[in-house]
């Protein structure tokens, strides 16, 4: 049976797993052997208003975005922010044996910290499941150490350092997440550049079929979609691959074709610019200028 459902606490998310309690309202880190979702259900629409990480392995779940879908049966880490939408499909009888760790957060734990900031920039919170992170053996044991020592701390006698340190590890958890996803940008290197390959064909596409004028400059999130990536994922894998995001990427081959125009036509500038998907021309003079150093009108007369 199907269900959806919306957490605004994580006592309530306890409840539904048939957990105790959690120690602190704000903060609950989770076996995940210990989660019982309930047997009539085995497929859960989740809407929660936390911080979800989890290392999961042999968990007999399926997590589905759209038509991606992934099995997490090896170690792997998921990251999802609070409003993001997480569909469950659940096999009540497929893990003999489930394991791995669940923090929740609630933003409110981390109020009036730099990490409330810092963990808004973390662009893999954006990511879908299936661009979840695919842990060595080795990385494995060190985030199950970080896991272990908030365990520790969340279970120890509350203090006034209790939460600086549950959250100093969790940052740490977060930047071992951050390593690791660079390390697995690289070693997937040929599927990394596939994406790169088909990248450019479809901005090629975009900017030579002359329907710019039409459709307007394609955006971050209609590149991503195309490619089946979520925008985060994208850029970040962009950005180790070639040092620049995916709007740097668009904005470098829309100067391209508007230096060939430039040269090698005789519209005006303000042609060019409706040519190439601006409403205005001004915008298009201030995006030239910006990247080529010059204004158009000065671009031009080099060729004259």
């Amino acid at each position: 049976m199907k269900i959806d459902l919306q957490f605004n606490s994580i006592s309530e998310f306890h409840h539904f797993a048939n957990l105790p309690q959690p120690e602190h309202p704000l903060v609950s880190l989770i076996d995940y052997s210990q989660v019982q979702y309930p047997v009539e259900y085995d497929e859960i629409r989740l809407v929660q208003h936390y911080y979800s990480i989890g290392l999961k392995r042999h968990v007999g779940r399926k997590f589905n975005y759209g038509q991606e879908a992934y099995d997490f049966e090896a170690g792997i880490l998921a990251l999802v922010a609070p409003q993001q939408v997480v569909q469950l499909e659940i096999d009540h009888q497929a893990a003999a044996d489930p394991s791995g760790w669940l923090l929740l957060v609630h933003p409110d734990f981390l109020w009036n910290t730099p990490l409330a900031t810092k963990i808004k920039k973390y662009e893999f919170f954006g990511y879908a499941v299936n661009e979840a992170l695919f842990l060595s053996e080795k990385e494995e044991i060190t985030m199950v150490e970080v896991f272990r020592n908030i365990q520790r701390e969340y279970q120890a006698n509350i203090d006034r350092f209790s939460q600086n340190i549950i959250i100093t590890q969790i940052e740490l958890l977060l930047n071992y997440t951050e390593r690791y996803y660079e390390r697995q940008f690289i070693t997937r290197r040929i599927s990394s550049h596939q994406v790169l390959s088909k990248l450019e064909e479809l901005l090629h596409t975009c900017f030579e079929s002359g329907n710019l004028i039409h459709k307007g400059i394609p955006s971050v999130q209609e590149i991503a979609d195309a490619l089946h990536l979520t925008p985060n994922y994208l850029s970040s894998l962009l950005k180790v691959l070639t040092g620049r995001s995916t709007q740097q990427h668009i904005h470098d081959k829309l100067i391209e074709k508007a230096k060939e125009m430039l040269s090698s036509t005789q519209l005006s500038i303000s042609e060019i610019a409706y040519e190439l998907g601006f409403e205005q021309p001004a915008s298009f003079n201030k995006l030239f200028k910006s990247k080529a150093q010059v204004s158009p009108s000065v671009f031009r007369s080099k060729f004259n």
